[in-house]
Order: structure tokens, then C-alpha cells, then sequence
């Protein structure tokens, strides 16, 4: 668990701390009395299930969430039955939404077993006031509401939940504040995310991001170097540097800086050994970048590179601000530049007005960049966005499309990963094979999945392997 201590001095005697990580360190201790009184109810120690919805920054999030819980005296749980229970929630699809809502039911009926039981919901999806108001009137046994602007208050809210025998809604519209120094429990001890903005100034007309993760808003550099050096004391060799947008980092600083730049001062960190970022958006991705990329011996050769569609006119009605040639022309230099580099990608397949001849376009793009992989999705409806006011696609139509598109995708991937095959790769092992337990499974530079003999002595270390076997999407091969 990474924590970060920090003096609290009350003045006052119980006078709560201005300083927004004091303070929450401050409530952070008032709860650790309310669990070890729950504790002496149950007779053992209360458990928690934090479950994710959406993207890495959710993933992020909810590590946070579980490193106060693990600090204020629950034992985390992957049952849905434990004492606590948290749906950290995204709403970039419908689908995301509809998932909560089933599995709340099924919560509910935990809930009537276990009296001392607490369900909380945060994340994107409780940004939306039309959410608020369904389970407000359908779902009222849920005990706490936040959303993606003051997670870091989670030990504040967590009293309030305590202290109130109602339902607590807790719902910024936005914020300007960026506090990171709070406990931590990583899935994974070996890597990492890592925060480097917030937020998204892009609002392209379908998503919804930018109304429930708020404006772009970038930490100071000094503070992510600080924490990537702490990360690897603690033995982590592989961060992931997040945000919507990354290529725009630094943009809103006092003393602005490039995300290129970013870069070259964490590759210094010694001991650091892999550096990922995700997402970066196309009409950002500076030249300075790519040279940056080329000669770092530490940043992964993986870039994720949203297309969303091949049409230029639907890439307008879309508001990305770039042409199916500038995309192209962008993909070409990389390739160029970076000649082992995988490329990945969104696409997006039935956005209003999309016709089939649109759909050729997005595959032609698709065959003249090869990715190595793409994840494809099917146009879905936000309340909201400027795209939900267009007309919509029929559903035969986008059926039709998206099988094109995916048969497409998958055999570019495919014909991208066999050209492995016989190679000597570094690969990062990351866990004990799920169906094979004689097997380790880790990841190449360029994220490529790779299945090998070893044992649990392997995991968190970087080792070469042969990749003798390619099985359409990943490899088996031989440690080296």
C-alpha cells in the first residue's frame, strides 16, 4: 500500500486540518473507530469489494478507494457480499449503466441478509443527474453517491455515511483541485498508474467525458516524479501515465511543459524500467513526441492512437479535428520513425449519419495502417452530447458495418502479431497462467499477451523468451 504520512496537527483540540490531504487523514482516523467498532459487532474483521467499470482511470480510482479502506481496517474481498460494496461506475456506453443497475438488484437482496452492509456508488456515471434521480426513487437502499471530482474525500464521506441513517449524495460539477498524496492499494506490486491530468477539453460530439470528468487539468511535473520515485522504491518497474488526453499534459500549468518533455525527466528515474501512457489523441501528437518515443529505451513500443472513423465527414460531425489524410500521414510517420511500434486504436461504427460508404472508409484505414489491435464498438446514444440530437443509424445497417469493420481488424491483428514469430522478446510477467498453472503470463513492450513455463518466482520481473507459437492474438514461447 503506498501511503504518503503526513504531521496533522490539531490546533483546537478535535479542530479539523485546511490542508486537504491532513484533512483527509484526519477522517481517515475518526473511521478506523467505526470500523473496529463494526469489527466488535461481527466478530471478525468487515471486508470490502471495490468493482470497476470503464477505463484505467477508473482502475486507478478504485485502487485508491480500496488503499482508504484497507487503511481505515476492512479486508478487501472479490464476494459482493461483503460489508462493504463499491461500483466505481463509467457511463462512456449505455451498457456500462445497464450492468450497475442489474447488479444492484442483486445487491439489494445482500443487503436484507446483512444489516451492517454499505453500498456505495461513484465514478462517471454518477455525474449524470438523470442517474441520481433513478436510484434515488428505484434503488434507495444504495448508503452513499459520488462522483469523479472528490473521490479524494472518500474518508469524509465515509463519516458522513456512517453518522446518517439516509442516502448521501455528494455530487461536484466540476473542481479545480488535484490531491494524490492518499493511501493506495495496487492490484498489481510491480506496476502502476499513474494520474498526470484530469479531465478533457476536446468535446467531441459523442462523448460524454468532458461533462462528468470536467476540464483539462495536468499535475506539476515535480509531483509525478515524486511519485514515480516513491512507486519504485516500492519495487514497481512499469508506470502507466494516464489521462483522456495526454498529448495535451502541461497545456494549463503556470510554467507549461510537453508532454514529450515529461517524458525524457521520467525516463531519468533510475531503476524504472518501462514507461506506458494511454490516450493520446491524433491532432495533439506533436513530431517532438515521436523523436522522444524513437530514441527512449524505456517508453513502450505500444501507442494507442483513437481513429474513431476513416470518414473524414463523419470525423467532422464527430468534432475530432482531423482528416482521414492527416491521420494517415501521422500513422505513416510513426511507422516511419518507429519501425517495431504497435499501433492500437477506438473505432467507433454507427454514428449518426453514418452511411456504408463510410464504413469503407474506416476499413481502409484500418488496412493501410495495420494495427496491431483495435477496439471496435458499436455507436452508443448519450444523453447529452451533441451526437444524440443527430439522426441515428438503423440497426441493420450498423450490424452490418461493425461485422465488416471487426473481420477486418482481426485479421490485420492477426497478420501484425505472427510477424513475431521465432523472435526473442523481453516480456514483463505479470501472473500465474488462469488456465494453466505450469505457465506464466506476461507482456511484451509492445503489450503483445505471452504464455510461458515458470513459476510464481517469475512474476514482476522482465525476462527474454522465444516466441515459438503464435496463436492469433498472443504467443507461447520459451523462457531464454
Amino acid at each position: 500500500m503506498e501511503q504518503t504520512k503526513k504531521d496533522i496537527t490539531l490546533e483546537n483540540g478535535n479542530r479539523i486540518p485546511t490542508d486537504e490531504t491532513a484533512r483527509q487523514y484526519y477522517f481517515m482516523e475518526k473511521a478506523r473507530k467505526y470500523v473496529e467498532e463494526l469489527a466488535h459487532k461481527l466478530g471478525r474483521k468487515p471486508t470490502f469489494c471495490v468493482t470497476t467499470f470503464g477505463c484505467q482511470m477508473n482502475a486507478r480510482d478504485s485502487e485508491k478507494l480500496s488503499g482508504i479502506l484497507t487503511a481505515i481496517g476492512y479486508e478487501n474481498s472479490e464476494n459482493e457480499e461483503a460489508d462493504f460494496v463499491i461500483y466505481n461506475t463509467c457511463t462512456v456506453r449505455d451498457n456500462a449503466n445497464q450492468r450497475v443497475y442489474g447488479r444492484l438488484g442483486v445487491l439489494n437482496s445482500f443487503k436484507r441478509k446483512n444489516p451492517h452492509m454499505k453500498i456505495a456508488l461513484c465514478g462517471c456515471m454518477m455525474q449524470e443527474s438523470s442517474v441520481i434521480e433513478k436510484i434515488r426513487k428505484s434503488y434507495s437502499f444504495v448508503d452513499l453517491i459520488f462522483g469523479t471530482h472528490n473521490i479524494f474525500k472518500f474518508a469524509e464521506l465515509f463519516i458522513t455515511c456512517f453518522e446518517n441513517h439516509e442516502m448521501i449524495v455528494d455530487i461536484w460539477k466540476d473542481t479545480d483541485q488535484i490531491v494524490e498524496d492518499l493511501p493506495v492499494e495496487r492490484k498489481y506490486p510491480f506496476k502502476s498508474g499513474i494520474n498526470i491530468m484530469f479531465g478533457c477539453n476536446n468535446f467531441c460530439s459523442y462523448c460524454i467525458v468532458p461533462y462528468v470528468r470536467g476540464r483539462e487539468r495536468s499535475r506539476e511535473p515535480k509531483d509525478i516524479i515524486r511519485e514515480i520515485e516513491t512507486l519504485v522504491a516500492d519495487g514497481v518497474v512499469e508506470i502507466m501515465l494516464l489521462g483522456q488526453n495526454v498529448n495535451s499534459y502541461g497545456k494549463n500549468l503556470k510554467d507549461p511543459i510537453s508532454f514529450a518533455s515529461l517524458l525524457q525527466e521520467i525516463e531519468k528515474i533510475e531503476g524504472l524500467k518501462r514507461i506506458r501512457f494511454m490516450t493520446s489523441h491524433p491532432k495533439d501528437l506533436s513530431d517532438e513526441l515521436i523523436d522522444v518515443m524513437a530514441k527512449s529505451k524505456k517508453i513502450c513500443r505500444h501507442l494507442h492512437l483513437p481513429l474513431q472513423s476513416g470518414s473524414t465527414r463523419i470525423l467532422k460531425e464527430m468534432n475530432r479535428r482531423y482528416t482521414k489524410e492527416q491521420y494517415l500521414a501521422l500513422a505513416r510517420k510513426i511507422r516511419e520513425r518507429i519501425p517495431d511500434i504497435a499501433i492500437t486504436t477506438d473505432i467507433i461504427v454507427g454514428f449518426p449519419g453514418e452511411t456504408l460508404a463510410d464504413v469503407e472508409e474506416t476499413i481502409d484505414v484500418i488496412k493501410q495502417v495495420q494495427y496491431d489491435n483495435a477496439f471496435t464498438f458499436i455507436y452508443s446514444k448519450r444523453t447529452g452530447t451533441p451526437a444524440a440530437a443527430m439522426e441515428q443509424v438503423p440497426e441493420e445497417i450498423v450490424k452490418e458495418g461493425f461485422d465488416k469493420v471487426l473481420k477486418v481488424v482481426q485479421d490485420t491483428a492477426r497478420e501484425r502479431v505472427k510477424l513475431w514469430q521465432g523472435q526473442t522478446a523481453e516480456v514483463l510477467v505479470e501472473e500465474i497462467n488462469e488456465h494453466d498453472a505450469s505457465l506464466v503470463t506476461g507482456r511484451m513492450s509492445n503489450n503483445t499477451l505471452v504464455h510461458f513455463k515458470g513459476d510464481v518466482s517469475l512474476i514482476g520481473k522482465i525476462v527474454p523468451v522465444k516466441l515459438e507459437e503464435c496463436r492469433g492474438f498472443y504467443y507461447f514461447g520459451e523462457k531464454i
